[in-house]
């Protein structure tokens, strides 16, 4: 499905790699690999409730020397004019920049946050939506709409 949903866009790709490593999957591991193949640094886009707990991920400070960030945050999470905070344990490895309202790593790297409309979309919601028999339109591509019908996938037995 994120195959389908990310096929449009040339900015974006899908891959299986963390589904296919055997046992745990960190993604220190997965940015590693990443770096290794692409001269360009990726964006790593979460959200901000994952990014909160991001000192509890595997080589946490590490993160941040392969790629770009972005937090994507609800609207008004954040005070207008003042920088999103960070949690404390990164503090010392990043600096604001005030003209860009980004984040700088020490490694060159940013730390965007960026706010997302916002829309009860979630993918509890959408599967309890098809459970039920309602419409998920506008909720997701069409084509993973599609996917989904044509599999009977998270359709109870009516």
């Amino acid at each position: 499905m994120v195959r389908l949903a990310t096929s449009k866009n040339p900015y974006f790709s899908a891959s299986d790699l963390e589904l296919s490593r055997p046992g745990k999957s960190y993604t220190i591991d997965t940015l590693r690999f990443f770096r290794e193949r692409f001269p360009d640094p990726p964006f790593f886009i979460l959200g901000r409730d994952a990014f909160v707990e991001i000192e509890t991920w595997k080589e946490f400070h590490n993160l941040f020397s392969f790629c770009h960030f972005i937090v994507m945050a609800r609207p008004g999470s954040q005070k207008n004019g003042t920088p999103p905070l960070l949690p404390d344990a990164l503090v010392p490895h990043f600096r604001y920049n005030p003209e860009e309202k980004t984040w700088i790593h020490l490694s060159g790297h940013r730390l965007y946050f960026k706010e997302i409309s916002f829309l009860d979309i979630s993918s509890t919601k959408v599967r309890e939506l098809i459970e039920k028999g309602g419409s998920v339109r506008y909720l997701i591509p069409d084509e993973i709409e599609a996917y989904i019908q044509k599999l009977g996938l998270y359709r109870k037995d009516l």
